[in-house]
């Protein structure tokens, strides 16, 4: 009764917020410190982006993605174009996209499908957050002592070969566990369904699981694509570069140029022609590596809103 006839007494305005009371001051101090910190760890890209559409935005035009890269010298006018870095990275990146899906994919449908979580599954595990956190550099290192170094590929020494290994070490560790996480997320009814039915393993896995994860499992390719694009010590130890069009049927088992070098060779040149095709080729680079998160994103976005 009591009860009843406090609550009774309890006005509308004992219900509005009071921007005096301590609880409330104290609440508005820590939104807006969260919010400071925020845009301060925000602050690092919007700097990084503006500065570099400022200094290469300006020399983007139709020949510098259509022309070669010049040899350094001081009597240069214009430094030529990235075309060849620009196809070259394409290329690079695809050699290694072919050798890290396939095998990601795989590693993560065994962590989740067929491992029983015994000793191995977790050595796996483990190793695989191991090599996510290995410095790029030093799977370059490694690739060119294996491969660059002995000429095991066709008595090939720089080549886009050993830069697409290179580079899809650091894309496996993405791959396996957006593909092992995304197939946890699934529901075991489904599995239970159609093993109920009648369904093998491998039916269940590659028309009902496979499927129903697709989104995190190409939002996780495409995150790791977009970071094996953007990798430079790997390609120096292992593509190295060129002022070439790759051409021909060697043309992947000879050294091949790609932006990210491009970048590093030129902005240590001292000629003011190298340096600006250098930011020119870091804004195109930036742009490509942006439109492919957003493509993930866009995709995961569509994806979900189709199963809606």
């Amino acid at each position: 009764m009591t009860q009843t006839k406090t609550t009774s007494h309890i006005t509308k305005s004992d219900l509005a917020y009071d921007p005096g009371l301590n609880r409330n001051i104290f609440n508005n101090i820590l939104t807006f410190t969260t919010a400071i910190f925020s845009f301060v760890s925000v602050l690092p890209l919007i700097l990084v982006l503006s500065y570099v559409l400022i200094k290469g935005g300006s020399q983007i035009n139709l020949s510098l993605i259509t022309q070669l890269p010049e040899p350094p010298g001081d009597d240069l006018v214009s430094a030529g174009g990235i075309g060849n870095a620009i196809l070259g990275t394409f290329i690079v990146t695809t050699i290694a996209s072919i050798i890290a899906i396939p095998m990601g994919v795989g590693g993560g449908i065994y962590l989740a499908e067929y491992s029983n979580g015994g000793w191995f599954s977790r050595f796996i595990r483990f190793g695989t957050n191991v090599l996510s956190g290995v410095p790029s550099i030093i799977a370059g290192v490694c690739v060119y002592g294996v491969i660059v170094s002995t000429k095991i590929i066709f008595g090939a020494n720089f080549s886009g070969i050993a830069g697409g290994i290179a580079l899809s070490i650091l894309m496996l560790p993405t791959v396996i566990k957006t593909t092992d996480e995304g197939l946890k997320l699934v529901s075991d009814d489904l599995r239970k369904g159609a093993l109920g039915v009648g369904a093998s393993k491998f039916i269940t896995i590659s028309r009902i699981t496979l499927p129903t994860a697709f989104t995190p499992i190409a939002t996780g390719i495409v995150l790791a694509i977009a970071r094996a694009a953007g990798e430079t010590a790997p390609l120096i130890f292992t593509a190295l570069f060129s002022f070439y069009w790759p051409s021909g049927s060697q043309a992947l088992f000879n050294p091949i140029a790609s932006l990210s070098v491009l970048i590093y060779n030129f902005a240590l040149e001292p000629y003011e022609a190298q340096n600006q095709l250098a930011w020119a080729a870091s804004f195109v680079l930036v742009m490509l590596i942006l439109l492919t998160n957003l493509f993930s994103r866009w995709l995961r976005n569509f994806t979900s809103i189709n199963k809606s």
